[in-house]
């Protein structure tokens, strides 16, 4: 886990004194596909994916969780999808990576904004889009002594403000600078209360992360999660859905919707699970998922025989199911993976295994299909408690990663018994979700799901 550089703390002491309508229809979004790698070489592409989804459900298992951090968030991947929001009086407009697996909102923030290592394809990090909050009229820091404040940082934070005489001396004081650490990097900022302005509606003295500072991380973050600092949670949203739109591994574009509702009207031809109550242990991280009740996992007709401990989280935590938009490919822990794997294996048993492209990529099993003119694979399917199945589409959960015609499982683990860590057993991830529309129905608390296509 990397911890911030003595050039952080710099920069949180030099930027420490920085300056700074209701409408029930639901608000849609586009919801694009944050750019790729420059190769066009798809086994290339998928095996930065495949680490990038390891890093992110290392981050998501041990999230560390104290009182001057905000947990989690990954770094930044190719396989993440931005949605553009606007701030400000007038509004500055960025597009932020959507995350449901983080609460936190930022943006990158002032003219002076650093971020090191940040040297991605496509990416100038002397060209990152800014928010500058001394352009905006709205725009001011949040004090120690707000009640928002704490939704950072915990109660405990106001026995940290300083005691003054507000008739002869300014008493003034900020809330803390957050440090924001992930698994490549970290992000650094103070909290501004800000206008979050939609066409037709506008949410004023919303909180948002000023960072100005940033290590392996150019992209904001707009943070889906369950804690009161998220998106939704501010906003009072009833729901809201996502349709992700199939990723390709090229440069080509492609966008999907996001839906803010805070009206409540129910969506017609869903299949509902309820979600899963959060475990409660001591790491707030484990309180901002969205937990499912994942009871079995099918591959053809059979299930495999998943352990219990592994699909239901225990007094400490581990183990349970998520539902995380942020990870680009499902996570399993590795006894869950390998009967999984194993049962692919043994129903795909009379076709050619590629063991070079599962040693380069770290996923399993592949097949070589480059000599058949079709294609047919036992189907993946998620069943919750109660019933609910979520049937994944071939193009969900089998990618095409090399022109010789090699298809590889697209779930990634850690190669140790407990799977990298505590925290849950299965993340399931963006790539999966492709091509569904799904809601999040915070009122009732569940998940629906449909197929559509989303482009």
């Amino acid at each position: 886990m990397a911890s911030p550089s003595p050039l952080s703390f710099f920069y949180i002491l030099l930027f420490s004194s920085l300056s700074a309508i209701s409408n029930s229809n639901p608000i849609t979004l586009p919801l694009n596909s944050s750019p790729h790698l420059s190769s066009s070489d798809p086994l290339q592409a998928l095996t930065f994916l495949a680490s990038a989804s390891k890093n992110r459900a290392h981050r998501i298992k041990t999230p560390k969780s104290n009182s001057v951090s905000k947990s989690p968030l990954s770094p930044h991947s190719y396989g993440a999808y931005s949605t553009p929001l606007s701030f400000g009086t007038p509004q500055q407009t960025l597009h932020l990576i959507f995350d449901t697996g983080s609460s936190l909102v930022w943006f990158p923030c002032t003219s002076r904004y650093l971020c090191t290592e940040c040297s991605f394809p496509k990416i100038d990090p002397t060209g990152i889009p800014r928010f500058v909050p001394k352009l905006s009229s709205s725009s001011k820091l949040v004090g120690c002594q707000n009640p928002k404040c704490a939704w950072i940082f915990g109660p405990d934070v106001k026995s940290q403000c300083r005691s003054c005489n507000p008739k002869t001396e300014n008493c003034t004081q900020t809330c803390p600078a957050y440090v924001v650490q992930y698994g490549s990097g970290s992000t650094a900022g103070l909290l501004l209360s800000e206008t979050l302005d939609f066409p037709n509606k506008k949410i004023p003295n919303f909180v948002v992360g000023c960072s100005f500072l940033s290590i392996h991380q150019p992209s904001g973050i707009a943070g889906f999660g369950r804690g009161s600092e998220s998106l939704p949670s501010q906003m009072g949203l009833k729901k809201f859905a996502y349709c992700l739109a199939s990723r390709k591994f090229d440069d080509s574009a492609h966008s999907g919707q996001l839906i803010l509702d805070s009206s409540g009207v129910k969506t017609s031809g869903l299949t509902y699970t309820s979600f899963r109550q959060n475990p409660s242990v001591s790491n707030h991280a484990y309180k901002e998922y969205y937990y499912l009740n994942i009871r079995k996992i099918i591959v053809g007709n059979q299930a495999v025989k998943v352990p219990y401990k592994y699909l239901v989280p225990g007094p400490d935590g581990n183990g349970g199911s998520i539902i995380d938009s942020g990870s680009t490919f499902t996570f399993m822990d590795k006894p869950v993976l390998d009967v999984v794997a194993q049962e692919f294996e043994k129903q795909l048993a009379n076709r050619t295994r590629a063991t070079d492209v599962e040693t380069l990529t770290g996923l399993r099993p592949c097949f070589d299909i480059s000599k058949e003119k079709s294609v047919e694979f036992p189907e993946l399917i998620f069943q919750f408690k109660g019933g609910a199945k979520w049937a994944l589409p071939l193009n969900n959960y089998f990618a095409l990663v090399s022109s010789s015609g090699v298809a590889c499982l697209t779930v990634v683990t850690h190669n140790t018994e407990d799977g990298g860590g505590g925290g849950p057993s299965v993340i399931l991830g963006a790539f999966q979700q492709q091509n569904f529309y799904v809601e999040y129905d915070l009122v009732n608390e569940r998940l629906g799901f449909r197929k559509q296509t989303c482009t």
